[in-house]
């Protein structure tokens, strides 16, 4: 119930605005109807185009611009009072202005697009990126798996054999089969929606199972790296907004700076805690705590700036996007020092509906 009124408040949002531009044009056309040639009423549509830049797609911003051009022209041959001189000189002005603003209304939402377009090429190039790294891990991963699978499958061959055949065991190794190759196709299908770029796709998602599906991809580079890995989910966490690929990078990428960070520090000191949580005040909150080595005072506000990186080899990409993400689904991300020693990375995001649109 929590989730579905703030979706009804913005679907009803949505069916306003349209009308309300309509109601303000239909109300500049009347004022410049009833007043004097003289008056340059019609300027005024001018705010009703940068209304629909902001509201409309291009097709949109497109027709309320002819509109009001159209309005314009119909209420400079209605209106009675005042010069025709005059009319046409404010008309063409009014007209000029019209153009010009849905001109560069277009070229800021086809700049806004080229921005999003990089933004998607360059998140999607991270978890590429990000999936190399765990290649060997995820080879594990898958096969575990089919090792099992061909394990079972020749012990059901096996019981088939005796005489009488054991039905009883054969039925089970079949359906350990099944579960095995379930696991296997739930990692690769796991692994493609990561590297496949795609638009993002807003959805209502419990973060815990984002956070899981990234656990599991995890798992076998957590334990060869000897990582103690504690993952503390809160039952109490409310669904969220958000394109699931895109909160799984950012858990993914959290996750592997930490192990990063835990390969440095000797074995047995390796913690890992993954942790979701509940807060009145800021929504949900995710937290990624290691032990390692901690964080440099000197340069920890810049550790979310693009192209910084303490790594020999990195990018200086990963937080800069992780940091992008969590703004666009209305959050916020930082990191602070853990105690007695590490670093936590902590992220927010709203519950269902607290985002402001």
């Amino acid at each position: 119930m929590d989730g579905i009124k703030p979706r009804i408040r913005r679907i009803a949002a949505i069916a306003v605005l349209p009308v309300a531009i309509a109601a303000l044009a239909i109300a500049i056309f009347i004022v410049d109807t009833v007043t004097d040639l003289e008056i340059a009423v019609a300027a005024f549509y001018v705010v009703v185009v940068l209304i629909s830049v902001f509201t409309f797609e291009r097709r949109g911003v497109l027709f309320a611009s002819a509109s009001c051009v159209a309005l314009t022209i119909l209420s400079y041959f209605l209106t009675r009072r005042g010069s025709p001189e005059a009319g046409l000189v404010n008309g063409l002005i009014s007209l000029s202005a019209i153009a010009a603003t849905t001109y560069l209304g277009l070229r800021i939402k086809s700049a806004e697009l080229a921005t999003l377009e990089a933004r998607a090429l360059l998140a999607h190039v991270g978890r590429v990126t990000t999936l190399g790294e765990l290649t060997a891990s995820l080879a594990h991963e898958v096969n575990q798996p089919l090792a099992a699978v061909a394990i079972n499958g020749n012990a059901a061959a096996r019981w088939l054999a005796v005489e009488p055949p054991n039905l009883e065991e054969t039925r089970q190794a079949v359906d350990r089969i099944v579960k095995d190759a379930n696991r296997a196709s739930q990692v690769i299908e796991r692994v493609r929606r990561l590297a496949k770029r795609a638009p993002p796709e807003k959805a209502w998602l419990d973060i815990n199972e984002v956070i899981l599906e990234v656990v599991a991809l995890t798992r076998s580079e957590v334990q060869s790296d000897g990582i103690s890995l504690r993952v503390d989910l809160s039952a109490q966490v409310p669904p969220v907004s958000g394109d699931r690929v895109q909160l799984q990078q950012v858990v993914l990428n959290l996750m592997m700076n930490a192990i990063e960070a835990l390969v440095r520090v000797d074995a047995g000191q390796r913690d890992l805690v993954i942790r979701s949580s509940n807060d009145d005040a800021t929504g949900v909150v995710v937290e990624v705590r290691d032990s390692g080595n901690g964080l440099d005072p000197r340069t920890s506000d810049r550790l979310f700036d693009a192209f910084y990186t303490t790594k020999p080899e990195g990018m200086g990409m990963g937080l800069a996007i992780c940091r992008a993400i969590v703004a666009e689904h209305g959050g916020r991300i930082w990191a602070t020092q853990n105690s007695p020693h590490g670093a936590v990375f902590a992220f927010t995001l709203p519950r269902g509906g607290d985002r402001a649109e």
